[in-house]
């Protein structure tokens, strides 16, 4: 199959994986991820967080997103509400905190997958208490 100029041919989802697999050549420092699993099923998901994580692991990683597995282990959690900062923190220290706004998503987010595994307990570190939310 030709690519089109711009891949514009491809799903965006294939876009996303064309430029994970650029910055893995790259060897880059920084990788910058905006909503970078937004466009992908759910277990193509947990591949791209599963790279993230080996294979990104010396890197400066900036990830903006809405799921919450797609940042629930990252060393420092920056939360926004209209526009502007609301709180930042490590996960385990505002999951601790009982007025946080994270805690308040996370358990959310726990509601509404009901039945679906929340998290992966193999990559969350050992420190980070989910919230029961039962």
């Amino acid at each position: 199959m030709a690519v089109l100029e711009n891949g514009d041919n491809w799903s965006l989802g294939q876009r996303q994986l064309v430029s994970l697999g650029r910055a893995l050549l790259k060897q880059a420092k920084i990788l910058v991820l905006d909503e970078a699993t937004a466009s992908v099923d759910s277990s193509t998901d947990n591949i791209i967080q599963d790279i993230i994580r080996t294979d990104f692991k010396d890197c400066t990683v900036c990830t903006i997103a809405h799921r919450i597995p797609s940042v629930i282990d990252s060393d420092l959690v920056l939360v926004l509400n209209d526009g502007r900062i609301a709180e930042f923190d490590t996960p385990a220290r505002l999951l601790d905190d009982k007025s946080s706004m994270f805690l308040k998503l996370v358990s959310e987010y726990s509601t509404r997958s009901s039945g679906v595994p929340k998290f992966d307990l193999d990559v969350i570190p050992e420190n980070l208490s989910i919230p029961n939310t039962e």
